[in-house]
């Protein structure tokens, strides 16, 4: 049972990678985009200790999510510009087994960006990011937007200015995970104890939950509209 329900999941999200390999039409842009972001906000403020101890996570995070939106925006338009949003409904599954299959593409891709902007930040503002506490941070924050992304990701492909209500639809939603994952960061680079930094990270994993059984029901609407 478990293998059939899994099986299907993994399949779509490896169609999805295996497009990426081929095209680079996500994680390339997303890169450069992302990068562009840290180091202009590297220009933009005087880079001493204390500055960057103070606004380096938000700025993390700003490059992190504005580059999922970037990402999130593609995932279903692609989709639909190809014609192979049609193909994808007309498959012998339920409408969460594609959701969740999305939603595990979405992560790894998103997982893949920060792995590579996490070095390009951590050598522009001279800090340490390679800890347990950030490396968790970003990979229950990420599964959030992933979540929450791409069931509004969906809804938005099929308006004529998708680019602009997925974050518009977005940032509400995820505000809070945004916040928690700037303040799990924040108590990291501060030295905090894992009681501090450990009540954000359960902030996370809880509207993680929220995220996913919510927008697994909703997508089967999304997906119809």
């Amino acid at each position: 049972m478990i293998r059939n329900f899994l099986g299907p999941i993994w399949a779509i999200a490896w169609k999805d990678i295996l497009l990426e390999i081929r095209t680079k039409e996500i994680v390339t842009p997303v890169v450069v985009f992302a990068i562009l972001v840290v180091v202009i906000f590297n220009f933009a403020i005087e880079p001493t200790p204390q500055m960057v101890a103070a606004v380096a996570p938000g700025i993390l995070w700003v490059a992190f999510t504005f580059a999922g939106i970037l990402g999130l925006n593609r995932t279903f338009s692609l989709e639909k510009d190809k014609g192979s949003l049609d193909g994808l409904m007309l498959c012998p599954v339920s409408r969460d087994t594609i959701y969740f299959g999305k939603v595990l593409g979405s992560y790894l891709f998103m997982l893949a960006v920060e792995a590579i902007m996490l070095p390009v930040f951590a050598v522009l503002f001279n800090l340490s990011l390679f800890l347990p506490e950030v490396i968790l941070v970003a990979a229950t924050a990420t599964l959030g937007f992933a979540a929450v992304g791409t069931v509004f990701s969906a809804m938005a492909a099929n308006t004529r200015s998708r680019e602009i209500m997925l974050p518009v639809l977005f940032f509400p939603i995820a505000l809070p995970v945004v916040i928690a994952a700037v303040e799990g960061t924040a108590g990291t680079l501060r030295g905090d104890g894992w009681s501090e930094i450990g009540r954000w990270v359960q902030l996370i994993g809880v509207f993680d939950v929220i995220f996913l059984v919510v927008s697994g029901f909703a997508f089967h609407f999304a997906l119809e509209e």
